[in-house]
């Protein structure tokens, strides 16, 4: 993680910026991305949406709106397959316009450059920063420039996708974006209770995605449970997802009395 990121006050009086004040969710979004904790000077980084929604605060919707938006306005290139992420003119604000030949940070870049992990925007950095800052070794595939953006999937496609899943299809292809145990445990659930979930997922053919986990917390406000909570419930009652309507019957019934939910769980 940087110790500092440098955002300069002219920045808001540029078009770009102009552009993105079009929508609110774009400005948040375009100033996270350049302070991110998963951010380099270079721009170019991996950045899960799921962080993104968590550490802005505007939720999965509001975040790949904003995101949506950036992109569009050519702020940035967003790789949903690999999650990186390429803030274009950022190495120029937190670098420099250009460098002399003999100044010591080409060799840096160069070093920041070639330790990047692979991913489409490798190429397209070289050839905007080559000249500006010295670079002499290219990466990325031979013959492309930059991997064009690949769309972010609507929150409409990922519902649709696991009503797919809760088919249960045998030949349906299981989605490669899916919540881990440590992105649920970042929202403060217990990790044993993470783990157990996801395996009962799994075991019923049903990656929580993050538009399926945007709605189980959802259901689980609606009876007043924390995220936490309602996967301990879940857990407990031995159900892959959670509804408010099960919940409340459940509860209705007697069989998970409110005093054994909460215990253990905060």
């Amino acid at each position: 993680m940087r110790d500092y990121a440098k955002v300069e006050p002219k920045m808001w009086h540029g078009q770009t910026m102009k552009a993105l004040r079009k929508c609110p969710e774009g400005v948040i979004v375009g100033m996270y991305l350049m302070t991110s904790p998963q951010s380099n000077m270079l721009g170019l980084f991996s950045q899960p949406v799921l962080y993104m929604a968590h550490e802005t605060g505007l939720g999965i919707e509001g975040a790949t709106k904003g995101l949506h938006h950036c992109i569009k306005v050519g702020f940035c290139s967003f790789d949903e397959e690999s999650e990186f992420v390429w803030v274009h003119e950022m190495a120029r604000y937190q670098i420099a316009n250009e460098l002399k030949a003999s100044d010591l940070r080409c060799k840096g870049i160069q070093k920041d450059y070639d330790s990047l992990p692979d991913n489409p925007y490798l190429g397209a950095f070289f050839d905007r920063y080559a000249d500006a800052f010295h670079l002499t070794e290219r990466r990325g595939i031979k013959g492309a420039s930059q991997a064009p953006t690949k769309p972010l999937r609507s929150q409409e496609q990922e519902q649709e996708q696991e009503k797919e899943q809760d088919i249960g299809s045998g030949s349906a292809e299981l989605p490669t974006k899916t919540i881990t145990s440590r992105m649920l445990t970042a929202e403060g659930v217990d990790k044993q209770s993470a783990d157990d979930w996801l395996t009962l997922r799994k075991a019923k053919r049903l990656p929580l995605t993050p538009t399926a986990w945007t709605d189980t917390k959802a259901e689980g406000a609606k009876v007043g449970l924390t995220p936490a909570q309602t996967v301990a419930y879940a857990v407990r009652s031995n159900w892959a997802g959670f509804k408010a309507s099960w919940y409340s019957k459940d509860a209705a019934g007697g069989s998970a009395p409110q005093s054994s939910l909460m215990a253990g769980v905060i």
